[in-house]
């Protein structure tokens, strides 16, 4: 597929069709930012939002119902049950999206670090890559309001992977992403194990392993200035273990572990 111009945020492809894109966005105590970011995203056309919600206490289930009441069936809501975790709730999230009509299938942070005015970027570049991630490491990507010691273990993260893995995708953790609708409806979903940030890991990987072309679109990304970070010693330490554990699967697989050959087509935009 070829774009051929860029307007009003959705990609047009050859012949006029329009691509419809998805945006899940997890929440979990995220009431102030959710009233924030769907409105700024409901700006861009032709976009849909699935708000998965994993039993806020805070009422982010309740607003987020609301909210899809007002949109004109352009914001819809999955409220989970069992056990929390964004790993599940993106999970749950990409299967309920593989059931509609969408083009592209984003994922979001709903704490406004990811910029909806960012996210047309990422959407043109879908026109070319079956995973397009926003990056903050590449040229022209930025972070604000990071404390050093954050910035450092993100950067320092980066690199264990990329080591371990054999990766080469330079933000590797980056949780901002759009994969066009057939490439993730290839990945094996039902094998991904993990559930908090090193879901992004796993499922990236996943893709690398499927020979999916990825490219890295520059952003800026802002702390949240509402709620609390979700990033815990548990988080960590699955984090830790979890390229080690990717690594002896693909020894255990096809003996590839730490091979950069094996990567996909990547570019940067």
């Amino acid at each position: 597929m070829t774009v051929r111009f860029w307007r009003s945020g959705c990609i047009v492809r050859r012949g006029g069709d329009v691509m419809h894109s998805l945006v899940i966005l997890p929440t979990y105590n995220e009431r102030e930012n959710l009233a924030l970011i769907v409105p700024a995203l409901l700006d861009i056309e032709h976009l849909r939002i699935l708000v998965v919600d994993d039993q806020s206490p805070d009422g982010t289930g309740e607003l987020a119902d609301r909210l899809a009441a007002e949109s004109r069936g352009r914001v819809s809501v999955l409220h989970r049950q069992g056990p929390r975790g964004l790993g599940r709730s993106y999970l749950d999230g990409m299967r309920q999206a593989l059931k509609t009509d969408a083009d592209v299938i984003c994922q979001m942070d709903a704490d406004l670090s990811h910029q909806p005015a960012e996210l047309p970027s990422l959407l043109r570049a879908s026109g070319d890559a079956d995973l397009v991630i926003g990056s903050r490491y590449v040229d022209g990507g930025s972070i604000v309001n990071w404390p050093l010691r954050r910035a450092l273990l993100s950067k320092c993260a980066n690199r264990y992977i990329r080591t371990v893995t054999g990766v080469s995708v330079n933000d590797c953790t980056g949780g901002f992403r759009c994969w066009r609708r057939d490439a993730l409806a290839r990945l094996p979903l039902h094998r991904v194990s993990s559930d908090g940030y090193a879901f992004l890991v796993e499922l990236l990987w996943e893709a690398v392993r499927a020979r999916f072309t990825v490219a890295e679109v520059p952003i800026t990304f802002i702390e949240r200035r509402h709620g609390a970070s979700k990033l815990n010693r548990s988080v960590l330490l699955e984090s830790a273990l979890l390229p080690w554990r990717l690594a002896l699967r693909s020894w255990a697989e096809d003996g590839t572990a730490g091979r950069r050959t094996s990567d996909p087509g990547t570019a940067s935009w």
